[in-house]
């Protein structure tokens, strides 16, 4: 077994099914708890940009001569979309001195965001879906992250300015 693959199916979260990018996606989370308890938001952003880099590498190792590298069992760039996504959330967090955990409607807002942007590919996230190489693998989740990241701080502004005034 090689370590790429390791890297890119999440330690094989990748092959569970149905919907192996959730599976991805729901890894990411006590990843991003463990990563914020250690260093905050700056930590959390530091890794997604780290694993970013990384996952572009073995992404594209793990797929060389593949017609369509955005093979399911690939959940690497979940992670680092998720991530992006919480990143408001751990913002939140560091910035009121509050538990993360203590901001779970916003980690919910993020997941489900997440998901919904990572599956409908907005703009530009759909022009790097079309890509078919690393790239494309990695990019489309970086965007639907941070439409997801854009949706959790919007919400939680609302929530603050208009639900929860005072």
């Amino acid at each position: 077994m090689r370590l790429t693959r390791l890297f890119v199916t999440v330690l094989h979260v990748g092959r569970l099914r149905p919907a192996s990018g959730t599976w991805g996606s729901l890894a990411a989370l006590p990843m991003a708890w463990g990563l914020h308890a250690a260093g905050g938001p700056a930590l959390l952003a530091l890794a997604a940009a780290l694993v970013y880099a990384a996952g572009l590498r073995a992404v594209a190792l793990e797929t060389a001569g593949d017609p369509d590298p955005d093979r399911s069992e690939i959940v690497i760039d979940e992670v680092v979309g998720q991530w992006i996504a919480l990143m408001p959330v751990s913002i939140g967090a560091a910035m009121t001195g509050s538990a993360v955990l203590a901001l779970w409607p916003g980690i919910v807002v993020a997941f489900f965001g997440f998901r919904f942007f990572d599956i409908y590919k907005w703009w530009p996230a759909n022009i790097f879906d079309r890509r078919k190489d690393a790239t494309g693998v990695m990019a489309d989740d970086v965007f639907a992250g941070l439409w997801a990241a854009a949706a959790v701080a919007a919400l939680a502004a609302l929530a603050h300015l208009v639900l929860l005034p005072g």
